[in-house]
């Protein structure tokens, strides 16, 4: 019996090619996606997780939680919005926030936090850090998305090949990143499906 690929597997063969996109300059990582990929109706939406308990609401809007000397390994994520009928969402919000690389979240301020809109073609891009793990937990980076007028999803992406992904009870490889190095950067993607 030959399947049918779903419209993640077709994105994550193409995963090193979405990381060839992403050009370094001048130590400024800019995004360039292709339109949006192709995709089969029906697809399953993104799966939901606990928010956990360090959101703080009224971030900042930025997509640059990347600071001057921050430490740690430098990340952009890219990808879509898109609906279980692969139509892009523009102007989804998205609200991302993540402990540091030693594992500690800022309870005080808004260090590493920020929410953004997806573009026209349901576009996004995010520049960080990859978070550091904490007892109990693997590297993740939290994230809201909510389309206008809809739904909040409130989920956590993983990052592949962690050694603690196995020992992290909240961990679903359904929500694991494509990356790929990048002179110094490590490139990410992740495509959220919405209901």
């Amino acid at each position: 019996m030959i399947e049918t690929p779903t419209r993640r597997a077709v994105l994550g063969a193409g995963v090193f090619a979405a990381g060839s996109l992403i050009r370094i300059d001048s130590s400024v990582a800019q995004a360039s996606l292709p339109p949006t990929p192709a995709c089969h109706d029906g697809d399953e939406a993104t799966l939901r997780q606990t928010e956990g308990p360090f959101f703080k609401p009224s971030s900042p809007e930025r997509a640059e939680l990347l600071e001057a000397g921050m430490p740690g390994q430098p990340i952009e994520l890219v990808g879509f919005v898109i609906s279980r009928t692969c139509k892009p969402l523009a102007g989804a919000l998205l609200d991302f926030w993540q402990a540091d690389d030693k594992g500690r979240y800022d309870n005080s301020g808004f260090r590493l936090r920020g929410h953004q809109f997806s573009d026209a073609e349901g576009r996004y891009r995010l520049r960080s850090v990859v978070p550091g793990v904490y007892v109990g937990r693997t590297r993740h980076i939290h994230v809201k998305v909510q389309p206008r007028g809809g739904r909040v999803l409130t989920t956590q992406l993983y990052f592949p090949g962690e050694a603690q992904n196995r020992a992290d009870g909240l961990f679903r490889s359904e929500l694991l990143m494509r990356t790929a190095k990048n002179a110094g950067w490590l490139a990410g993607r992740f495509d959220f499906v919405l209901d």
